[in-house]
């Protein structure tokens, strides 16, 4: 990513490293320097993020029309680059984890004391402001550039941490810029691996890295060898700095484009706030050194920053924990999940502390997350003590988060947040065993009871007895495609009054390849012949239909729970009946093409198994499993093994989430 200090490239010329500490780099060493890696990479993340945060909404807040629109745009790509911050901190972890360590979720907290990094990296919790902004230039700023920092972000004191000369023990040791910084790990992992070999030098397990397969948003791929090491080195460099001349995408260049946008802004209108005056560097105690940290005294703020705080400690709990079981385990899956949405939760509750006062101390100030580091965010052993401590730690979460919902949206939203996933992680740890691998679900035979010819009826659900079938029918799951009616008129009696299914009108074969033809699943069967009930598909398909849900075949575990085998899924947002179609797409008018572009689509080594469908709260569909997604005309538009697909109905990038559903708060009612 970036981080501090101007960097260097590491493509096929690498700019000169800083100093190494040690003249032959060993395994200690490496681990040692890539810790250092990682929490640069997640202290800037953190401070992005807060500067985010801290940021105003809409013309409610003081702002006008286009300067609102104008901050939605600063917010937004602030968060892109905290997000593939995020996947820089994964490329780390994943290397350190393929040199056979465990990768450090620690870090120290705000603001870091002069020498746990370098004099020329300073990392701190600021608000939004053109200070803060230029601090990021400064920090994502090429090598050759002569970007200053900003006001108040210089060291307080300069100083050397050069180790005089090698030593044993691993020291950290000086570089001017991060981009040095990494080409002294690239040369000292190229002379590692020249001394031992690729085999010997990454001897740890790749199915214990993060990958596309846990979090589709980052990219990063697991690292086997030195090419796909020193390929995430000069990603994280050449996506902060920019590539030569500066790739537009940079985060270089996007800082440096809000800070233009800012200052004729500020020109336009001098009196232009887009930020609330959030603490700098908040502490939730009196603080031994209280120059330049802000305690945090009103009750509401520190109860809010508290529960951001705990959030926050157990999302790297978790994402440590995922590290140390290995895939396809549904433990680790879920780590990586109940993790992610754990920073949805943060984020709202960072955004409400910024709104609120910090107290009589400071009171010209707002609060703000102040992001505690554990002392120890080291993984647990896997099994189930872990499960029980992640468990033991939802609940604490839910009962102070229940105690603070007291009206405010954003609380509110991050209580339900937390309630959700709580109840995901109750569900999900209940069904692994202790050796990590997920659970087969037998899917349990529909026991029925004995009924007249007459339409028996339970939660919604109808039986109707025939000589060789009994025939389902689920009408809160139909979407009138009309299948049934038109392909089999004489048992599906459209417009009467009373009974109106009588399955033996046909022959029973024929009328089984009805019921499969309903993409609901509203319409299904159980055999009393002798002959096999419907099976799984051989293919798990998604097709997309033209202005309308999401067809599903697969063996489907929905939110959890077993779901047959075909299912219409929303995608428009309006469903009554969520995360299943209602036809509400027809009465809303949606329009959505059933035939998005080709993305991915690499033949899948397997192509059936359990397709797991986790409705997220508030949020897009989350997938896993071996999936074909296609057009309502069968094209391949992705094969995949996750995903999220959008269901708010805005996302630019149909059928996958954009996160549009949080600018237009869509609400799943769930």
């Amino acid at each position: 990513m970036r981080v501090c200090a101007r960097r260097s490239s590491i493509r096929t010329k690498p700019k000169s490293p800083a100093r190494s500490p040690v003249r032959t780099p060993t395994r200690e060493h490496l681990v040692h320097s890539l810790y250092e890696a990682a929490e640069l990479e997640h202290n800037l993340m953190c401070t992005y993020l807060y500067a985010a945060f801290s940021l105003k909404t809409g013309e409610t807040e003081g702002l006008t029309a286009a300067e609102a629109e104008a901050v939605a745009r600063w917010r937004s790509a602030i968060l892109e680059v905290s997000i593939e911050e995020m996947g820089h901190l994964v490329a780390v972890w994943n290397i350190t984890s393929a040199l056979g360590g465990s990768p450090r979720f620690g870090r120290g907290n705000f603001p870091l004391d002069p020498g746990s990094l370098p004099a020329s990296v300073v990392v701190k919790l600021a608000p939004f402001s053109a200070a803060a902004l230029q601090h990021f230039v400064h920090l994502e700023r090429p090598t050759d550039s002569q970007e200053p920092d900003g006001e108040g972000f210089a060291s307080e004191l300069r100083f050397s941490r050069a180790a005089p000369r090698p030593r044993v023990t691993p020291m950290g040791f000086d570089y001017e810029t991060v981009g040095a910084f990494y080409a002294t790990l690239d040369a000292d992992l190229r002379a590692f691996v020249a001394h031992h070999g690729e085999q010997v030098a990454f001897c740890g397990d790749p199915a214990l890295q993060l990958s596309t397969n846990e979090v589709e948003r980052i990219g990063t791929k697991p690292v086997i060898c030195l090419k796909t090491a020193l390929a995430a080195f000069a990603a994280i460099v050449e996506q902060g700095e920019g590539a030569p001349g500066h790739a537009d995408r940079s985060h270089f260049q996007k800082f440096a484009a809000i800070r233009e946008e800012l200052a004729t802004m500020r020109a336009a209108n001098p009196a232009f706030a887009p930020a609330f005056p959030a603490a700098h560097n908040p502490v939730l105690r009196p603080p031994l050194r209280p120059q330049g940290r802000v305690w945090i005294e009103n009750e509401e703020a520190a109860q809010t920053v508290d529960l951001a705080n705990a959030a926050y400690g157990l999302m790297l709990r978790l994402l440590a924990f995922s590290y140390v079981v290995p895939r396809p385990s549904s433990d680790k899956r879920l780590a990586v999940d109940l993790s992610l949405g754990l920073m949805r939760a943060v984020t709202h509750l960072a955004e409400r502390a910024v709104r609120l006062p910090a107290g009589p101390s400071n009171p010209s100030c707002n609060a703000g997350v102040s992001f505690t580091s554990l002392r120890d965010a080291s993984p647990f052993p896997p099994g189930s003590a872990a499960r029980r401590f992640f468990l033991e730690r939802f609940e604490e979460l839910v009962e102070l988060a229940s105690a603070i919902n007291v009206g405010d949206s954003r609380v509110a939203a991050a209580a339900r947040i937390i309630n959700d996933l709580h109840v995901r992680a109750k569900r999900g740890f209940a069904a692994s065993t202790d050796a990590g691998a997920p659970i087969a679900s037998a899917r349990e035979p529909v026991k029925l009871p004995v009924i007249p010819p007459t339409p028996t009826k339970r939660d919604g659900v109808e039986y109707i007895e025939g000589e060789k079938l009994t025939l389902i029918y689920e009408g809160p799951k139909c979407i009138h495609s009309r299948f049934c009616v038109t392909g089999a008129p004489m048992v599906f009696l459209a417009n009467v009054k009373g009974p109106w299914i009588h399955p033996d009108a046909m022959p029973v074969d024929r009328l089984v390849e009805i019921a499969h033809a309903c993409p609901s699943g509203a319409i299904r069967y159980e055999r009393k012949d002798g002959a096999p009930n419907e099976t799984a598909p051989p293919v798990n398909l998604i097709s997309i239909r033209e202005n309308g849900p999401y067809a599903v075949r697969a063996e489907i575990r929905l939110d959890g729970a077993a779901a047959e085998y075909r299912a219409t899924l929303c995608r428009c947002g309006a469903s009554k009946n969520k995360p299943f179609c209602d036809g509400s797409h027809h009465t809303i008018d949606f329009a959505a093409t059933g035939e998005p572009l080709t993305e991915s689509a690499d033949m899948l080594a397997v192509r059936d198994g359990t397709l797991e469908i986790d409705p997220q709260i508030d949020g897009p569909l989350q997938v896993r499993g071996n999936l074909e997604i296609t057009s309502g005309t069968g094209r391949v538009v992705a094969r995949i093994q996750q995903a999220k697909l959008c269901r708010c109905g805005g996302s630019k990038s149909k059928p996958f989430c954009d996160g549009t559903h949080q600018r237009i708060g869509f609400r799943s009612g769930q």
